[in-house]
């Protein structure tokens, strides 16, 4: 306030006779040019109470940013020499220069303009997420591929690895490890009937029979058109008390697709006959034959089924079959000459 009672000091003493200022050259006016005079300059007076006080304002509502300059010039206009009283002093403008917005560090750069206070208060409470990143997922890989020895490689490529490295212990003859190894592709594998054969043969060559027919059973029972690992099964099953009717039934399984099989429909004639049902061991020696007309051991058989049957002149025409091609051993043919004699004796009675 002590600005303002100056001012007002030093109007005062400009506009009223007894002052201070220079009065030389100053004539008397009238009395109304001098009221209006007054006037004027409490109007100025006013005017600068009023800046002050909004200069105040300013400076207490002012946020908590380093101090900035105000400059507020008062210029008095001068008037001229022939005007008898004193030129009021306006205010000049003030000019309020606004503090630069402080940022802080995590902020990229200043917003170009200011927002609404209502689009203020949005983002605040609703503040916006940073996108986030894009994720780079590796390919997996299918069920059914893996990684061996860093090369990516299939299942059945798996299978086939494995059954090489048997091979290749069985070369070594490692035999116990040859046979862990086929055990294990026929894991991966169940119908790899190289595996399947190979570990048969192995347990044979071991003495293990019935671990080889189990193998050949789980064979049959996942694909039956596999006539070679029938007859070999029925073999086995053949070794064993009573084991006919199961040697049969293994045979009649896969007997569909052996038809064309001169040597499947001898073996099944064979277990037939065996079983004593020489009417069937008949035919199916018969449908051998036809495949091979010239195969004295199937004529023998056809020979000794037909006599059982009660044929005895077809009996007798295959026994000389069998003894006209001379390809018998010597057993075989010393067999089929009685079985002739026999056979001659029973007719001349």
């Amino acid at each position: 306030m002590s600005l303002i009672n100056k001012m007002l000091q030093d109007l005062d003493a400009r506009g009223t006779p007894d002052g201070r200022g220079d009065a030389a050259g100053i004539r008397s006016v009238p009395e109304r040019e001098r009221g209006v005079s007054r006037a004027l300059v409490f109007g100025g007076a006013a005017g600068l109470t009023a800046a002050a006080i909004a200069l105040g304002w300013v400076y207490l509502k002012r946020p908590a940013v380093p101090p900035v300059l105000v400059s507020v010039a008062s210029t008095p206009v001068l008037v001229p020499v022939s005007v008898p009283v004193p030129a009021a002093v306006a205010p000049a403008p003030v000019v309020a220069v606004e503090p630069e917005p402080v940022f802080q560090a995590e902020e990229a750069a200043p917003a170009p303009a200011r927002l609404p206070v209502a689009d203020m208060r949005r983002i605040k409470e609703h503040p916006a997420k940073p996108a986030a990143a894009p994720v780079m997922k590796t390919p997996a890989l299918s069920a059914s591929e893996r990684i061996i020895d860093g090369k990516q490689v299939t299942p059945q490529q798996r299978v086939e690895n494995e059954y090489r490295r048997a091979l290749a212990q069985l070369q070594d003859g490692r035999v116990s490890d040859a046979m862990l190894a086929l055990q294990q592709t026929l894991q991966l594998d169940a119908r790899h009937q190289g595996a399947r054969e190979t570990l048969v043969r192995l347990l044979l060559e071991a003495q293990r029979p019935d671990e080889a027919a189990r193998q050949l059973q789980l064979s049959l029972a996942l694909d039956p058109k596999q006539p070679a690992q029938a007859m070999m099964l029925a073999r086995l099953q053949l070794d064993k008390p009573n084991g006919g009717a199961a040697a049969l039934d293994t045979l009649t399984r896969s007997l569909p697709y052996a038809s064309d099989s001169g040597e499947y429909h001898a073996f099944l004639a064979g277990v037939l006959q065996r079983e004593q049902r020489y009417r069937e061991a008949a035919d199916h020696y018969q449908l051998a034959l036809q495949t091979a007309p010239d195969n004295s051991v199937w004529w023998m058989g056809l020979g000794i089924a037909l006599q059982a049957d009660n044929h005895p002149a077809q009996a007798r025409q295959a026994f000389e079959r069998a003894k006209g091609l001379q390809t018998l051993s010597p057993q075989l043919q010393a067999f089929v000459e009685r079985k002739l004699v026999q056979l001659a004796a029973a007719t001349a009675k």
